[in-house]
């Protein structure tokens, strides 16, 4: 079956940096365009950043534009979100989801439209 597995969160202060990890297994991750959320205590699942399946395009949500970046292994089946700069406001748990169909601003920032999701890994930035 479909797996995704999250790894890499922590404590961090703020201004530090922290990579997540996402591994991908039982689909052809090339077929895929790849996303990360969020979602804080008391707040709704929110957009971060997502990359395309093949070449290379990637969209963010303005507040982390500029300390976030992105990136996928296609040989690997591994999709990566670094983080710098981290504010406090960026804690929350982090979740990689895998969605096949167009992408364009809209459809990618809306978590309904992803087919396989992890379980999440949990960031905290301490001020």
């Amino acid at each position: 079956q479909v797996q995704l597995v999250e790894s890499g969160g922590g404590l961090v202060q703020a201004g530090g940096s922290l990579r997540l990890s996402c591994a991908t297994s039982g689909l052809t991750f090339s077929n895929y365009h790849m996303a990360w959320f969020r979602q804080a205590p008391g707040k709704e699942r929110e957009f971060v950043a997502a990359i395309s399946r093949s070449d290379g395009r990637t969209q963010y949500r303005d507040s982390v534009k500029g300390r976030f970046t992105i990136s996928r292994d296609n040989a690997k089946n591994t999709v990566a979100l670094q983080m710098d700069s981290l504010k406090p406001d960026d804690t929350a748990v982090y979740y990689c989801a895998a969605d096949q169909g167009l992408f364009d601003k809209s459809r990618r920032q809306d978590h309904k439209v992803y087919d396989y999701w992890g379980l999440g890994t949990q960031v905290t930035v301490s001020s």
